[in-house]
């Protein structure tokens, strides 16, 4: 680990000496470039420089105690030292946690309705309102890209966009199927029903990620059928994007004019082909191909919402906890931590396997 800290360190001086390159400061695309990559390497060198001190006090301190006049001190600086080396030590090893490339991007979001009917497109619909809730906390803008409302409140579909740099970091693990038991208001035998619902967590595919031909979109219009008043029906404002080389098919309906449908339908399609190349090279890799939302059968599923209990459980890190009014207003950080943190602990599992 130490060679690697050394390693950091060296690219950081380079960097910094190219911060201050006049050269560099007068090209805006390299400013940003170097600007970027300086504040990603800044508290890692910060925590290695702490950390070098640390070790340093430690060694002076353990000298000391060979000076019968010192030891007593020595003695009491000793394990505060070495317990900080510790702190530190783990600290670093997570921040040499490989980075998922796509971290720091917006994300578009997908939910669906899978088993269950009526009553899971009503949960489909809350699961939109959570995360919206949650995105206020942050101080987040949501952005509905297109919103297919069932006739009794729920959702058919929904699909938001939330613009923010780690919103992907945030949300990356609440792709998969979410369970929902609970008795259904329709229900007269007062009767616990399972419904799941599908939720697809998409990093924003910027241009330069995704190539996307002209000559391969089949592109239509028609007239929307969201909330919008006469303009939206009489006019052919929504928009329908075939890709013909994936079968991938995105349509949006929600903006006000075609153009500006267009362009977040376009936003879609290039995150959902991004997806594809990356679940791709991931299966080309690991020889399986891996899904994130599998079928939506009811014996699927990453998370329980128990509403009886007031229980929620996500059945990959057995976390569970019990706030399911306030959980659904938006207060689910504390499960999203849970998540990062083990899926940094796996990795750090890895690396010291590999090591």
């Amino acid at each position: 680990m130490i060679a690697k800290l050394a390693e950091i360190e060296k690219k950081f001086e380079g960097v910094e000496a190219e911060y201050n390159d006049i050269a560099i400061v007068s090209n805006p695309r390299e400013m940003q470039r170097v600007g970027k990559l300086r504040a990603e390497l800044s508290p890692i060198v910060d925590a290695i420089r702490e950390y070098r001190k640390i070790l340093d006090d430690l060694s002076q301190a353990e000298e000391m105690v060979n000076d019968p006049e010192m030891k007593e001190l020595a003695l009491a600086e000793i394990e505060p030292l070495r317990g900080k080396r510790d702190e530190l030590e783990q600290k670093l090893k997570l921040m040499l946690v490989p980075k998922d490339a796509n971290d720091d991007k917006a994300v578009i979001v997908e939910i669906r309705p899978a088993a269950g009917g009526d009553e899971a497109a009503l949960f489909a619909n809350e699961l939109f309102r959570m995360y919206s809730r949650w995105c206020e906390r942050r101080r987040w803008k949501v952005e509905v890209i297109e919103l297919e409302e069932s006739g009794i409140g729920g959702a058919s579909k929904v699909v938001f966009k939330i613009d923010a740099v780690g919103a992907f970091y945030q949300l990356k693990f609440e792709s998969g199927v979410h369970r929902v038991q609970r008795v259904p208001a329709t229900e007269s035998q007062g009767r616990i029903h399972t419904s799941t619902v599908t939720v697809a967590v998409l990093p924003e595919a910027e241009e330069v990620d995704v190539n996307v031909d002209p000559k391969d979109l089949e592109i239509s219009t028609f007239c929307s059928s969201s909330a919008g008043g006469q303009h939206m029906q009489k006019n052919e404002t929504a928009i329908r994007i075939i890709h013909k080389p994936s079968g991938i098919v995105v349509t949006c309906q929600d903006e006000r004019s075609q153009a500006q449908n267009k362009l977040r339908a376009m936003e879609v399609l290039r995150a959902k082909i991004y997806q594809a190349e990356v679940e791709r090279a991931q299966a080309e890799r690991s020889g399986m191909r891996k899904g994130q939302v599998g079928s939506g059968d009811r014996s699927e599923k990453i998370r329980t919402y128990h509403f009886p209990e007031s229980r929620i459980t996500d059945h990959r890190i057995k976390f569970t906890v019990h706030n399911l009014n306030t959980f659904m207003d938006g207060d689910i950080q504390s499960m999203l931590d849970g998540l990062v943190q083990d899926d940094q602990a796996r990795k750090l599992a890895e690396s010291d396997e590999a090591a």
